[in-house]
């Protein structure tokens, strides 16, 4: 009889989780506390080691032609000035480098899946342990497996309770509004991105699919004092949004006016948040993935990629009769010590984002004029590199 993993959290890491562990030969259940299945979000940066376990997965070439892979870019002031436009060669990453949208990923993860796996509506409240199986208790019932796989987000009620003591999730004073737009990707002026830096400020539009474009814009919490002090997960989040784009927008040149303008659909993050990384996630046949083990800033560009690799290394490990729980704590080794380096890396890029003083904001814009884009992509592919695993990704 196959042994059954319990995963809390049917999100990007739940379900890479759940074809992983399906692949190693384990049975699998998934607990979504939303009442529908749904991806939050608009677009995301796929890079060659999220693109790599994708295609463990099997979902590779799906997501890969769903979404755009860029070729060109260009860096602007804010008023629209240019500071570098350069083409991005194919491959010079090592291997794909794709951007999507969130529904474009959560899609095909979930149909590998299959909906049958995944129970709605089911809310985890907690856990107990005994004789090496776990049981997940629910707002609604209980279930029991050989296998708990906290996937639960930022706020993971899984590593609530494995940490207790542990302090609440540490504001970077950033606020941030995200988007997508079908439709406008005549505005890119013939570029696939655009990314834009000011004092406290930076802002990306790039193409996510054939015709949609997804952007983001990072303001510095202290330009937008009152917005910064409203929290996302409220009605007020909608009102957010729009007094953050009313506020900067005139401060753009008129490319960012026109595609956020025509965004309908978007979304007010609040201040954005990390944690501190954990010396271990886990406990007996428990263990966490993706946010919940290790919640990182946008600016690393690897949130979801890592909680895939999380999950492709975690399925990896516990193949064939693989102990549980000594497996477990060999596959804690192995991503904590990669997954706090991006940690690290994410605050000090916010910090670089944040720059105010005119000085420093100067020496920052000619370092990225003087910087050669293979010199660039080298530091990319480094960083890359470090994210990846020692089962090959």
């Amino acid at each position: 009889m196959a042994r059954r993993a319990l995963i809390v959290g049917a999100g990007i890491g739940g379900l890479s989780a759940a074809i992983a562990l399906r692949q190693a030969g384990w049975e699998v259940r998934i607990f979504e506390r939303s009442p529908s299945l749904r991806e939050l979000g608009f677009g995301l940066g796929l890079a060659p080691n999220a693109m790599a376990a994708l295609g463990r997965l099997g979902v590779g070439e799906t997501v890969r032609a769903r979404g755009c892979e860029p070729a060109s870019g260009e860096m602007r002031r804010m008023d629209g000035t240019v500071l570098k436009r350069a083409a991005i060669p194919r491959g010079i990453l090592g291997g794909p480098f794709v951007i999507a949208m969130r529904t474009a990923l959560y899609g095909a993860l979930l149909d590998a899946v299959g909906i049958d796996a995944v129970t709605v509506g089911s809310e985890a409240t907690g856990f107990t342990q005994r004789g090496g199986r776990v049981t997940l208790d629910l707002a609604n019932g209980s279930a029991e497996g050989d296998l708990l796989v906290g996937a639960d987000g930022v706020r993971s009620v899984i590593r609530r309770q494995l940490h207790p003591a542990e302090p609440p999730a540490r504001p970077c004073r950033v606020v941030s509004v995200r988007g997508a737009v079908e439709g406008a990707v005549s505005h890119l002026g013939g570029v696939d991105g655009l990314y834009y830096l000011g004092p406290g400020v930076e802002s990306a539009h790039i193409r996510a699919s054939a015709t949609g474009i997804y952007w983001f814009c990072a303001v510095a919490a202290e330009l937008v004092p009152e917005v910064s002090r409203l929290p996302a997960d409220t009605s007020t989040g909608d009102a957010a949004a729009r007094a953050v784009l009313a506020h900067m927008a005139p401060k753009f040149d008129d490319t960012f006016g026109a595609i956020t303008s025509a965004t309908t659909d978007f979304r007010y993050d609040g201040v954005l948040v990390d944690r501190d990384p954990l010396p271990r996630w886990g406990d007996g046949v428990v263990t966490l993935i993706g946010d919940a083990a290790h919640p990182m800033l946008p600016h690393t560009g690897q949130g979801a990629a890592q909680a895939i690799v999380d999950a492709v290394t975690l399925g990896g490990m516990l193949g064939g009769n693989a102990d549980v729980e000594p497996t477990l704590r060999a596959f804690e080794a192995e991503r904590i010590p990669k997954t706090a380096a991006l940690v690290r890396q994410g605050r000090r890029t916010a910090r670089f984002m944040r720059i105010r003083n005119p000085v420093a904001c100067y020496l920052r814009e000619a370092a990225i004029r003087a910087a050669p884009l293979k010199t660039v992509m080298k530091l990319y592919v480094r960083v890359n590199r470090r994210a990846g695993t020692s089962v090959g990704l």
